[in-house]
């Protein structure tokens, strides 16, 4: 039998069974369809933080408390800590070091005449805006000489506008609001950054200068870390070498002794996402990949089915001289059609998922190329792994015994 009347033959079975083949088809199109929109959200979520971190400059250092030794034993860093008096030696011996930027840190109940909502208050200085890479959309930021002084001035992220009940920023300029108890004046707002994540979100916070914070507000000296911008990417490791000698000076660390803090540069931080982000996204993919096992196993039934319902039809195309590699060839056609056919409805449905995904919850999603080509090419597989034993059975039926089934 010719090539092209053995795939005629194939495609024309299918055809007469449109409904069940949708149906096998089904566990394909979802597994595919599911790979795409995962690897598309991991590869966006990627893409996003790599952004968002690029966004803060390339020479931004942040140094964070590390861990203690007590006893000989390391632990958690609740025996280390860094202080304001730290980033003030940083500023004042600090050779290699462009700038200085400290945070002390701690959640809040904020009100605004009946409205009220509880915010991380953030206390800084006024360089905040020049190392974090924030912009003013209303206002302005507060200045080195309201630090100095403690001056009740406070700066407001977009989202704790919005909680308290003002639909536009200008409106809460010039206002007066009340943390624990104590009266400010917001002096500005911050253009939005967009939530980072889950757990983090960089416009529901208020900034007040960092003196201020210290003394009137949060009562600390202890700062949750303290960003330090470098001079040039080419003199990050001075910079870095500047920092340890100077903060192990302040912490009186003898020679020999571990660090009890962290520096971290942004390709640390890029690094580390980079690989998290990775993981989880191949785990997930993974998980995906499982349901067109599934889906093949569902087509190698269907045509375990198909076979058996064909038997005298294989007995009669043998005995007018069909051979054992026509009737294996139709099957295997029948089995990887149906694969590729479901692939790329998946693909269409998982890059259609994806975008709908990033207009309607607003996630960042990124289809590549090679995820589509991965996902088609493993239907295409599956179509052949799980077509080869319907196929080999049917070809291996005995004519005579074919055309006496029943």
């Amino acid at each position: 039998m010719l090539i092209g009347e053995t795939i005629r033959v194939a495609l024309g079975a299918l055809r007469a069974n449109k409904l069940r083949s949708m149906l096998t088809m089904l566990g394909i199109v979802i597994g595919v369809s599911a790979v795409i929109a995962v690897v598309a959200l991991g590869r966006g979520a990627q893409k996003q933080v790599n952004d968002r971190i690029a966004a803060l400059g390339t020479t931004l250092l942040t140094v964070n408390p590390g861990q203690g030794m007590t006893g000989g034993v390391r632990t958690g860093g609740g025996g280390a800590k860094l202080t304001i008096d730290d980033a003030t030696a940083l500023v004042d011996r600090g050779e290699k070091i462009a700038a200085v930027q400290p945070e002390i840190n701690g959640n809040l109940q904020v009100q605004f005449l009946n409205k009220n909502t509880n915010t991380s208050i953030v206390g800084t200085t006024s360089n905040y805006p020049e190392v974090r890479k924030y912009e003013i959309e209303t206002g302005r930021f507060f200045t080195k000489t309201e630090d100095q002084t403690r001056q009740r001035v406070a700066v407001l992220g977009p989202t704790v506008v919005e909680n308290l009940g003002l639909q536009s920023n200008d409106a809460i300029v010039g206002e007066q609001i009340r943390i624990r108890g104590i009266q400010f004046t917001v002096v500005g707002v911050f253009k939005s950054k967009g939530q980072a994540s889950a757990f983090s979100n960089p416009d529901d916070q208020i900034l007040l200068p960092v003196q201020t914070a210290r003394f009137r507000v949060l009562g600390t000296n202890r700062v949750r870390s303290i960003s330090v911008l470098a001079p040039s990417e080419a003199e990050i490791p001075e910079t870095m070498g500047d920092i340890q000698k100077i903060l192990r000076r302040e912490h009186k660390l003898r020679a020999g002794k571990d660090d009890d803090f962290q520096i971290r540069n942004q390709s640390d931080f890029l690094n580390t996402l980079g690989e998290t982000t990775a993981v989880f996204s191949l785990l997930l993919a993974g998980i995906a990949a499982v349901s067109l096992v599934v889906g093949g196993i569902g087509i190698m039934n269907i045509m375990l089915v198909s076979v058996t319902e064909r038997t005298r039809e294989i007995g009669v195309r043998k005995a007018l001289g069909a051979t054992k590699m026509n009737i294996l060839f139709q099957f295997l056609i029948e089995a990887v059609v149906l694969c590729l056919l479901g692939g790329m409805i998946g693909i269409m449905v998982g890059a259609g998922g994806a975008m709908a995904f990033s207009k309607f919850f607003g996630w960042s999603t990124e289809v590549g190329l090679s995820s589509v080509i991965v996902a088609f090419g493993f239907s295409a597989f599956v179509g052949v792994v799980f077509g080869v034993y319907p196929a080999r059975r049917a070809a291996g039926l005995d004519p005579i015994v074919a055309l006496r089934y029943e």
